[in-house]
C-alpha cells in the first residue's frame, strides 16, 4: 500500500498554504494506492511528534484523525474530508496544518500522515480521538504506508 501528495515529496517541505502560515485548514490532496482486496475501511492519522515537550509533555501533536474511509478510496481531494473525522489536539474533528513554533527546537517539525488499511469499519463516533481510533484498529490492520513532510516557519 503507498500513500503520497503531487503537493510535496515524501520527506520533502509541505507547501505553506497548507499550513498556519496559508489556508490552515485546507489540507493537501494526498493519493492512495495498492490496497489489499480484503479492506473495508481505511483509517489516516497525521501528527507531528516533534511538539515542544515544553508546550505538549507527549511531544506529540496529532493534526488530522480520519476513519471509516471507503475502501475504493483512491484520493483525498485538497481540503477534503472523507470517512468519519476524528478529533485533532486542537479538539476540532477537521484538519489543522502544521505551525511548528519557531522558538522552540527542532525548528523544523516533521509530519507523518499514516494510512491504515482494515478489515473492519470502526465502531467510533465522529469526534473519537486519535487513541480510540488506535486501540479499535488493533488486530485489525492488513496494511500500512506512511509520508512524512517537514515543515519550519523560519
Amino acid at each position: 500500500m503507498q500513500i503520497t501528495s503531487p503537493a510535496f515529496e515524501n520527506r520533502g517541505r509541505i507547501p505553506a498554504i497548507y499550513t498556519c502560515d496559508g489556508e490552515r485548514l485546507r489540507s493537501p490532496e494526498l493519493a492512495v494506492s495498492d490496497i489489499p482486496e480484503a479492506t473495508r475501511s481505511l483509517a489516516l492519522i497525521m501528527d507531528d511528534p516533534d511538539a515542544p515537550k515544553a508546550l505538549r509533555p507527549s511531544g506529540l501533536f496529532v493534526h488530522w484523525v480520519l476513519f471509516n474511509i471507503p475502501p475504493e478510496t483512491r484520493t483525498i481531494p485538497e481540503g477534503a474530508t472523507l470517512g468519519t473525522p476524528g478529533v485533532n489536539t486542537r479538539g476540532d474533528a477537521s484538519y489543522t496544518g502544521p505551525c511548528p513554533p519557531s522558538e522552540y527546537e527542532p525548528s523544523t517539525h516533521r509530519y507523518f500522515f499514516r494510512l491504515y488499511a482494515l478489515d473492519t469499519m470502526l465502531d467510533l463516533a465522529e469526534g473519537a480521538s486519535r487513541e480510540e481510533v488506535e486501540a479499535t484498529m488493533q488486530g485489525h490492520v492488513l496494511a500500512n504506508a506512511e509520508l512524512m513532510g517537514t515543515y519550519s516557519r523560519i
